[in-house]
């Protein structure tokens, strides 16, 4: 009997360790759940984990009941937060009575938010797409390029990209599966080209969205989509005009912009305020569009 539960434990970390690589490798955020400590009678021992998804999958178990719940939500809690919890539980009579779990002990957990390689979409495949997939990838983000022009968008230019696509771009977006823990930029050659890419990404749940350009050329990308009915709270969520305001100038300076706002996205110290100013200040009805 106890081999066997051996072997049961065994197997369940197989398949957490399994998943944490697959999710590392896929750029896919999930927390592990770890009981670190036990005292008494526990459902499970220490080391026995669960690896919680951001959507709400889980592999693995620490045990069940109410007291998992919980370590469910503080994990999901800890993706939004990235950073690490502790987490005690006292399994009294109670929670024995709620759970239906007899054990009488005392566990504590720790929940680490792992840090996975992000997924970066460029759209557009110019120069400042050229030194912003460079130096993004050494960085630790998985390079996406997009573009229909095979001069530029070739693996030669892009030799650290995943992937590297000769297509329509917005016929690609909207084709394309693009996860919501995804970072997008669209940094394309051209004013028509830009409102197509954002078009058929605005309205997507995404972990990052920007938009080059200049406030002004922001400001009639938006109104043109806000005449289409685009909901104004998806544009609010665009990072435009894209990058940190470092005064930024030639492409190679751009791209250190966009990806200093990508890592500051990425630990939660950077907002929309660009573009939520550029979408409070027109005003518009479902004929004319006008900037107060």
């Amino acid at each position: 009997m106890v081999q066997n539960r051996l072997g049961q434990r065994t197997i369940m970390s197989q398949e957490v360790f399994k998943a944490v690589a697959q999710a590392l490798t896929d750029g896919e955020p999930a927390a592990l759940v770890t009981i670190v400590k036990t005292q008494g009678s526990t459902p499970q021992r220490v080391g026995a984990k669960m690896l919680v998804y951001a959507d709400g999958r889980t592999v693995g178990t620490i045990g069940g009941g109410c007291y998992e719940n919980d370590a469910f939500w503080k994990a999901r809690e800890a993706l939004e937060d990235r950073r690490p919890v502790i987490a005690n539980y006292e399994l009294s009579d109670d929670f024995a009575e709620e759970s239906g779990l007899v054990c009488g002990g005392q566990m504590e957990v720790y929940i680490e938010p792992l840090e996975p390689s992000p997924p970066l979409y460029v759209v557009g495949a110019g120069h400042i797409a050229y030194h912003l997939a460079s130096i993004a990838a050494g960085v630790g983000f998985q390079i996406h390029v997009v573009d229909d022009r095979e001069k530029f968008a070739n693996a030669k230019r892009f030799p650290d990209a995943v992937e590297v696509v000769v297509d329509s771009i917005p016929d690609w977006l909207h084709r394309e599966d693009i996860p919501s823990y995804a970072y997008a930029v669209i940094v394309t050659r051209g004013h028509r080209h830009d409102l197509d890419a954002l078009r058929a990404l605005a309205a997507r749940d995404l972990r990052y969205l920007g938009l080059i350009g200049s406030r002004a050329k922001v400001t009639r990308i938006f109104e043109a989509l806000l005449e289409e009915s685009m909901p104004a709270e998806c544009l609010k969520r665009v990072h435009a005009p894209i990058g940190l305001d470092i005064g930024a100038v030639t492409p190679q300076e751009i791209a250190v912009s966009i990806l200093a706002e990508l890592i500051a996205v990425k630990y939660g110290k950077a907002g929309h305020d660009n573009a939520e100013s550029t979408v409070s200040s027109l005003r518009w009805t479902p004929k004319n569009i006008e900037t107060s």
